[in-house]
């Protein structure tokens, strides 16, 4: 609990436009590390896609944060409102996800578990191999100092909703009153 106090007051200390153009800088870094796993191989399941959906809509939205921030308009305080929500819901889909891969609890019955049935034929099983996608949810394809990176996107995300949380308090206490 120090420690996060601690952070948040660092974090207090930056300016919203420094929060925004941070939070665009890690996002657009993570989201590209991501592409760059899977050119080396790394394929993502279907949670690994859809994880990266609030990165896709978060570096905009930050982006336009950074210059709504710069400008000093309320309008940046409630994008780094927004941001701190869509990542505070990112961390949560992620440790989920990560769950997913540990075996606390099942996943979704698309990417995990067993085939649901035997082939009566070798035309039947061509036919399944051909709609059946091998990318496991619940398989972890790589892990760094013991988390997978559907555990990485928690912490960062985490991160990146906490960032953005604090900036936008200072934001919408620091805008220019009757100044949208």
């Amino acid at each position: 609990m120090k420690l996060i106090k601690g952070l948040f007051r660092r974090c207090g200390d930056l300016s919203p436009k420094a929060v925004a153009g941070i939070v665009t800088l890690v996002a657009a870094v993570t989201i590209s590390g991501a592409w760059i796993f899977e050119t080396f191989g790394y394929a993502p399941c279907d949670l690994c896609l859809q994880q990266r959906w609030a990165y896709y809509i978060g570096v905009p939205l930050a982006a336009a944060g950074t210059l709504a921030c710069a400008l000093k308009l309320r309008l940046g305080g409630w994008l780094l409102v927004l941001l701190a929500l869509l990542f505070a819901g990112g961390a949560v889909f992620g440790a989920w996800h990560a769950g997913v891969e540990w075996g606390f609890w099942p996943g979704p019955s698309g990417c995990t578990g067993a085939a649901s049935q035997r082939a009566a034929d070798m035309g039947d099983f061509l036919r399944q191999i051909e709609a059946t996608r091998l990318v496991r949810c619940d398989e972890v394809a790589l892990r760094i100092a013991g988390l997978s990176l559907a555990g990485w996107n928690a912490v960062i995300s985490a991160g990146l909703a906490l960032l953005a949380a604090s900036g936008a308090q200072n934001a919408l206490t620091t805008a220019v009153p009757g100044v949208r």
